[in-house]
């Protein structure tokens, strides 16, 4: 097993101060409420598992994702608090990070085994309070009169969604986790379609430092934002914020960013683009990829383009030596994208749900 060649702007990172945020209350006696350390990673990766296993009957965490949240990159955007009791033993954990202007994800985990039924939904109850708080505090900050929590359940869990209904959430989407196997013998010249006449993808260009244009990467968001405009809960991401989120994912890799142009009136525009991670080994000991977003700009729809970037990040997978390919699509998509994935091999592993709140800071 190879690990793929990580990002190359990388730094030592220390865990973001909270000061002025709310404290957690409403929890019995001897539990202990305080933000979360490196220390912490292993029993909140465990914690993490836990629930999934619950939840959807199998499990996987990325314990890099979770030591960038509570002690790296990712944890410069967000404010943690995390639950023990008086022995230690860790009992939930609360994330809100402060994705973009008027947009606060919210992330809640309560230890499957270790409460009963009552004290973990008084835990729940206090965390989702807190959460709600510091969201306030968040918006207040960035002179907002409010914003909008956004959390989430996978479809199976009762337990979340009976918690996320009593915070005042309202269930308002479900997306489906889709997963392509990858086959070596795609990586051969002619495995798998090329693009239609008129229409190039190439990776965005980069620098002989190995870092990337600047302008591509422009282009990019650019392409993102205008190809999600018409869709469910679209908002505007500044490029700063959006450049800033897909860098904290330790899986991410600027060799894995594409952008498809296609001809217009004899001259090549930009017509879309595909964002992806790599994904960390699976029982097999083989990588995997993800693709974070793809987009296509409405001028350059009904062109073939989605299908030419989502074989291009198929037939890199293969070129890897990465054994699968997974996405999330939107269950009422208006353009008919899980269609698509499912005529090209994707299928849907389970299901997940977005629960939204708004709350004004006054």
């Amino acid at each position: 097993m190879t690990s793929p060649t990580p990002d190359p702007l990388s730094e030592t990172e220390i865990p973001p101060a909270q000061s002025g945020l709310p404290d957690l209350t409403g929890m019995p006696a001897g539990w202990v409420a305080r933000v979360p350390a490196r220390d912490d990673v292993t029993a909140l990766v465990a914690l993490t598992e836990a629930h999934q296993q619950m939840a959807k009957g199998s499990a996987s965490v990325d314990s890099d994702v979770v030591e960038s949240n509570v002690a790296g990159k990712g944890s410069w955007t967000r404010h943690q608090s995390l639950v023990t009791d008086a022995d230690g033993t860790v009992l939930g954990w609360a994330t809100i990070h402060d994705r973009a202007g008027g947009r606060t994800l919210v992330e809640v985990t309560v230890a499957v085994d270790a409460l009963d039924e009552g004290d973990a939904d008084a835990l729940a109850a206090a965390l989702f309070a807190w959460a709600e708080e510091a969201g306030r505090v968040i918006a207040a900050g960035r002179e907002l009169d409010g914003t909008q929590l956004d959390s989430g359940a996978y479809a199976d869990d009762a337990r979340q969604r009976r918690w996320l209904a009593a915070a005042g959430y309202r269930q308002t989407r479900t997306w489906l986790q889709m997963s392509r196997p990858v086959l070596a013998a795609e990586a051969a010249d002619g495995a798998l379609p090329g693009p239609r006449e008129g229409v190039t993808i190439r990776q965005v260009a980069k620098h002989d430092t190995g870092l990337p244009v600047a302008a591509d990467l422009q282009t990019v968001h650019r392409m993102l934002e205008e190809s999600f405009a018409d869709h469910f809960n679209s908002y505007r991401e500044s490029f700063p914020e959006f450049l800033s989120r897909l860098r904290e994912d330790p899986g991410h890799r600027w060799d894995h960013w594409w952008i498809a142009e296609v001809e217009v009136d004899g001259e090549m525009v930009p017509g879309g683009a595909l964002v992806a991670t790599v994904v960390p080994p699976d029982a097999s000991g083989t990588f995997g990829t993800y693709v974070d977003y793809i987009g296509v700009h409405r001028l350059a729809r009904g062109r073939g383009v989605a299908k030419a970037l989502l074989h291009t990040v198929i037939r890199d997978a293969a070129e890897r030596g990465n054994n699968r390919v997974g996405l999330e699509v939107d269950d009422d998509s208006p353009t008919g994208a899980d269609g698509l994935y499912l005529s090209l091999g994707w299928v849907t592993a389970y299901r997940t749900e977005s629960w939204h709140r708004h709350i004004t800071h006054s």
